[in-house]
């Protein structure tokens, strides 16, 4: 997941949307850590579970890591600065994206992963309709 991560970093831009899908424990915050490291972020990238929301810097780019797991009601984006965040010019890797009901709008890039027998299968759907799939074998 973290060699994943950071080639996906090679391969989106500012400003994206990216929704992330999966259960708990496959590998999405896995998959972040990765994704900064790939953009060169040396610092310790921590997962939102609590927070919601972190922000990197990454050079003059903002990159926020958010995972709406804990969320209760999606109108608590609202007093997170969602709409800051989106209009902005940004990465934001979302974890648990159907949590927000709507709020959010579409994504540039859904990934989806899911348990295998031996393994994890990750999906990767582009807005404009590219199609990826891979298998890493655990």
């Amino acid at each position: 997941m973290l060699a994943l991560g950071a080639k996906l970093a090679s391969h989106i831009s500012v400003p994206a949307l990216v929704f992330l899908h999966g259960e708990l424990g496959a590998g999405k915050s896995t998959l972040v850590r990765g994704f900064m490291a790939g953009l060169g972020y040396q610092g310790r990238v921590k997962s939102p579970t609590y927070t919601l929301v972190e922000p990197y810097e990454v050079g003059e780019d903002i990159i926020y890591h958010m995972d709406l797991y804990r969320l209760a009601d999606p109108e608590e984006l609202e007093f997170l600065g969602i709409r800051d965040i989106l209009s902005g010019r940004s990465i934001c890797l979302i974890e648990w994206p159907e949590k927000a009901e709507g709020l959010l709008g579409k994504a540039d890039i859904d990934i989806n992963i899911s348990y295998l027998e031996n393994g994890r299968s990750i999906v990767i759907e582009s807005e404009k309709g590219t199609k990826l799939t891979f298998f890493n074998e655990l």
